[in-house]
């Protein structure tokens, strides 16, 4: 890979991790119910999920959706599903230390799977390898994947620390309830482009 093409990778890594979707809405949403610590699970499940997503699409998974296209259909009825179960979550979550709450933050394993029914994570991934992969040798493979682990975690951990810093505002019950109903909002508005793409 040249450096301009390295380069390149890095800018649409850096672009694509930092920008809201579903992970960072969430992330943000889990900082301030639940603080940083206790969202670092979810951070690494996010950025290490992606990671693995990358490599299993990059050795031929997307072989298998070209040659069963219904295949896209199923994701993306499961991707609209699990994202408003998800919102219904983030709306109902309690203030943190409080026997309000009324769910906990994703834990490693929850995030990493999140990734599979994360629209934005697939057009991350099939861009990746398409675009900065073409051949699918494997050392391009590892290559794109572990630049966006180094891009993706900083990124992420980004939208989890404002999230943090936004808990410092969110006082009072009522405040976080409208900060929840917002995040929860903001993920089903993240499905526009799934349902309706241009």
């Amino acid at each position: 890979m040249t450096y301009d093409l390295l380069l390149a990778l890095t800018l649409f890594a850096f672009v694509s991790s930092i920008t809201p979707g579903p992970n960072n809405l969430m992330l943000m949403a889990s900082g301030a119910n639940f603080g940083f610590r206790r969202t670092i699970p979810h951070m690494l499940g996010v950025a290490l999920g992606f990671v693995f997503m990358v490599v299993l699409v990059g050795a031929g998974l997307v072989g298998i959706f070209e040659a069963f296209p219904v295949s896209y259909t199923v994701l993306k009825v499961a991707s609209v599903a699990y994202l408003l179960y998800l919102a219904w979550k983030i709306a109902n979550a309690g203030p943190a230390g409080t026997g309000e709450g009324k769910g906990n933050p994703m834990t490693f394993l929850q995030a990493a799977a999140f990734q599979w029914v994360n629209p934005k994570a697939w057009a991350m991934a099939l861009t990746a390898i398409s675009v900065y992969a073409p051949d699918q040798t494997l050392w391009a493979i590892l290559l794109v994947a572990a630049l966006f682990g180094a891009v993706n975690l900083p990124s992420v951990s980004s939208w989890t620390l404002l999230g943090q810093q936004m808990a410092r505002v969110l006082t009072n019950p009522r405040r976080l309830m409208l900060f929840n109903w917002a995040m929860a909002a903001l993920l089903v508005a993240s499905l526009y482009p799934v349902i309706w793409p241009a």
